[in-house]
């Protein structure tokens, strides 16, 4: 099982957009306060969508009480001091779920919490002169990395919704 941790996140559109990703690959949501948002506003469901109903979307109120509640050896962090791309991990080799952690837009993750675990730290190249890319982006490349390592378990790689031959019933 995959799970997307955002830390303290700030933006409430980031978040919808998170919601959608991890509805759509099957992945648990962790959000750890303080939100920068109401999980009611407008901007967050107009980017989550009707999605957050069938995400399984869990809250703690802070580092410490996410960390009791899901105590793993498996926590990757993603943050502009990573010194390895999502592609240099093997995750294919975890036996347990995978915690992929994310951190605010403002700030990251606390750099106390990264210093003890900067084995497993990464970050996406990018040009120098770039700080970082959108959150909502990283949380789906760094999903979409771990789900293409692990082959898409349970998810469709057909079109479902209209078919699977959608596209041949096109009149010519």
């Amino acid at each position: 099982m995959i799970h997307v941790v955002l830390y303290e996140p700030e933006i409430p559109g980031n978040t919808g957009n998170i919601i959608r990703t991890c509805m759509a690959t099957n992945s648990i949501l962790h959000l750890i306060e303080p939100l920068g948002f109401s999980l009611d506003e407008k901007h967050l469901r107009r980017a989550g969508m009707d999605y957050a109903k069938d995400c399984d979307i869990r809250i703690h109120k802070n580092w410490d009480a996410f960390v009791k509640a899901n105590p793993a050896d498996h926590y990757y962090y993603m943050t502009r001091y990573g010194k390895k791309a999502p592609s240099e991990f093997d995750f294919t080799k975890e036996t347990g779920d995978i915690y992929l952690i994310l951190g605010k837009e403002s700030t990251g993750i606390d750099r106390r919490i990264l210093k003890h675990h900067q084995d497993t730290c990464m970050r996406l190249p990018m040009v120098a002169q770039a700080r970082s890319l959108n959150l909502s982006n990283c949380a789906a490349i760094i999903v979409y990395e771990v789900l293409r390592q692990l082959n898409y378990p349970g998810l469709s790689t057909t079109e479902v919704l209209k078919g699977e031959d959608f596209l041949d019933t096109i009149p010519e």
